[in-house]
């Protein structure tokens, strides 16, 4: 099956900065596609299509911040790639703590962006070639410890460090410790990465994660 194109999604709410990028991105040979919201972004999005994202952070009715909180809501493993202005700093630092790819400040050279999007093309590559092998990912969790298995299933369940922690009545050091364990066996990239790889494992009636061991102390 031959592979889809990626698309580079343009998300701002500025015409004239959609319609420069646009050009811009053309001009690489790459599709593109903008939009003046995140909201209109939303409606249309599909997770399966392969790309990144350029977000203006700061957009009025839904912020950059904002639609990047809703994507990885529902586990989206689309990169992201910030503009921001001088003031915009702290919350680009926010937006890479929660997983974008960068951020590039205002003004920028277009060479500079058009690095940040291929190393977003880069990472969305690699985590869709991951996401595809069913198998690998199962053999994946067959390599986690016991203890390893529930902190993967509280993880994907969406509980912070401090609440597993407190189910499991142990320290939230040895969560993070054991979390830290479970990216590295599983290979995910981001925390996104990691709930998309056990959603694809357990599309199988007999997936890998529904055979949990028993839990050992």
């Amino acid at each position: 099956m031959k592979e889809k194109t990626p698309t580079i999604f343009v998300v701002d709410d500025d015409d004239a900065v959609r319609t420069a990028l646009r050009l811009l991105i053309k001009s690489l040979g790459l599709p593109v596609e903008t939009f003046a919201s995140g909201q209109e972004f939303l409606d249309s999005f599909d997770g399966d299509r392969p790309g990144c994202l350029v977000v203006d952070i700061r957009m009025p009715g839904m912020s950059g911040l904002e639609l990047q909180a809703k994507l990885n809501e529902i586990h989206s493993i689309t990169p992201l790639v910030f503009i921001s202005g001088h003031g915009d700093i702290p919350m680009a630092v926010e937006a890479m703590q929660h997983g974008a790819v960068d951020f590039i400040q205002k003004p920028f050279r277009d060479q500079d962006l058009i690095d940040r999007i291929h190393q977003a093309l880069d990472l969305d590559r690699a985590n869709r070639a991951a996401l595809k092998g069913r198998d690998t990912i199962i053999e994946r969790i067959r390599t986690l410890t016991p203890r390893e298995h529930e902190v993967l299933a509280l993880v994907a369940a969406g509980k912070a460090n401090k609440v597993i922690a407190g189910d499991l009545d142990v320290s939230q050091r040895t969560v993070e410790i054991h979390r830290a364990r479970v990216m590295e066996k599983m290979n995910a990239s981001s925390l996104a990465h990691l709930v998309r790889m056990v959603i694809e494992a357990e599309r199988e009636p007999n997936a890998e994660t529904s055979k949990r061991p028993p839990v050992t102390q």
